[in-house]
């Protein structure tokens, strides 16, 4: 049996030579205060500190659970929190603290990707692993593990996954191959149609039409009137949640509700929207990586629990959170330790049972996990079950 010895431990001397472990000894000690230290970089404070709160909650009460159960490996989950005010700057500064000063074993965090990126590099040069779990941007992935920074994982789908995914159902279960495309003027809509270009070919399928609107914008008759004569079967429209029902009226006015679904990503599935323009919106399909309305048992409890925990329903940072701090103790678990290269390759061969369904990572630790399909049919969006896509990375 190997014991590791904290850096204190060895200072004081040869008299604990011969201690043992307390519990089994199969779990290396490293943090002094015998738990482990868990960094959270989040924006606790400035315009996203909802996100951040969202996330604190979801860790906090995945920890607690774990600590309530004995804690894993016998140690007890601390949750660190650092404020990274949704900015780089102040997102490395949180992360270098709580490795430096906080001397934290893990790290999860952020939930914008910008930070995400910007913190990359810092968790590589110390060596500590960074689970990402809301970060979107599909860069933080093309650079991690094969790609280079092999302390970056992330339990999260990207960008690039909601747009295959979306595109896989439309035309796997819809049978469509014919598209327009109607998306918002910024990074995050051209960047959807870049990556539902890419596969394209996969599915036989082809853009007809191309149009970005700026946000502000309010007359799409135009743009409207072309798709209808287009010849497209579906609508591709990543954007802004005001302009969906915007949209979905207009689409009443040239005469394609009904005929011409939407699919992407711009909040078809909210009551308002839907209450807006129903015609329009009916066939209107989306995904998500969670759902508060997700239909299995871990999900729904998760719920309940969250809901009589806080008093208020949770969002989607609070279940990624929760969820990746129960994946995080699993690796622990499978790799007897705390020592960071042993959790780090438990990581990369785990199979964990999420409430959405299984989760392993590929080669660029990347999760492979389900993304929540959503169907507006009846004027009630509906939950088409969960579904996963390879992505090709960039060679």
């Amino acid at each position: 049996m190997t014991i590791e010895l904290s850096r204190r431990a060895f200072c004081i001397g040869t008299a604990l030579v011969g201690l043992q472990a307390v519990s089994s000894g199969a779990f290396a000690a490293r943090s002094e205060d015998g738990t482990v230290r868990l960094g959270l970089v989040a924006p606790m404070s400035g315009p996203n500190a909802r996100y951040g709160a969202f996330s604190m909650r979801g860790a906090q009460m995945a920890a607690k659970e774990i600590n309530d159960a004995g804690g894993v490996g016998g140690r007890k989950i601390n949750v660190m929190p650092g404020d990274s005010q949704g900015t780089p700057v102040e997102g490395v500064s949180a992360t270098r603290r709580l490795i430096d000063q906080d001397q934290v074993d893990f790290i999860i965090g952020d939930v914008s990707s910008s930070v995400t990126l910007a913190m990359q590099p810092v968790v590589e040069d110390a060596g500590v692993l960074l689970l990402n779990a809301a970060s979107s941007n599909p860069m933080i992935t093309y650079k991690a593990g094969a790609g280079g920074f092999k302390w970056s994982f992330r339990n999260y789908p990207t960008d690039e996954n909601r747009a295959l995914l979306v595109l896989q159902y439309a035309a796997e279960k819809k049978g469509f191959t014919k598209y327009a495309v109607l998306s918002v003027d910024s990074d995050y809509g051209r960047a959807a149609i870049q990556f539902t270009k890419k596969y394209l070919p996969r599915f036989k399928s082809a853009i007809l039409t191309e149009d970005y609107y700026k946000e502000g914008e309010v007359d799409f008759r135009s743009v409207l009137a072309k798709i209808r004569d287009s010849g497209a079967q579906a609508i591709i429209m990543y954007g802004n949640a005001d302009s969906s029902p915007i949209v979905g009226r207009q689409m009443m006015e040239v005469g394609i509700a009904g005929k011409i679904p939407l699919i992407g990503n711009a909040e078809f599935n909210t009551a308002s929207t839907i209450k807006a323009a129903p015609k329009a919106m009916e066939g209107a399909i989306e995904a998500a990586a969670w759902l508060p309305a997700y239909d299995s048992p871990k999900s729904k409890a998760f719920v309940e629990k969250f809901t009589a925990e806080y008093r208020e329903a949770p969002n989607n940072h609070a279940y990624v959170h929760w969820e990746t701090v129960h994946l995080l103790a699993k690796a622990i678990e499978q790799a007897k330790s705390i020592d960071r290269e042993k959790v780090r390759a438990a990581l990369s061969g785990i199979h964990y049972d999420s409430a959405v369904g299984e989760v392993t990572f590929d080669d660029h630790n990347q999760a492979r996990l389900p993304m929540i399909l959503l169907e507006i049919e009846g004027g009630k969006p509906m939950i088409k079950g969960a579904y996963k896509a390879e992505i090709d990375y960039p060679k």
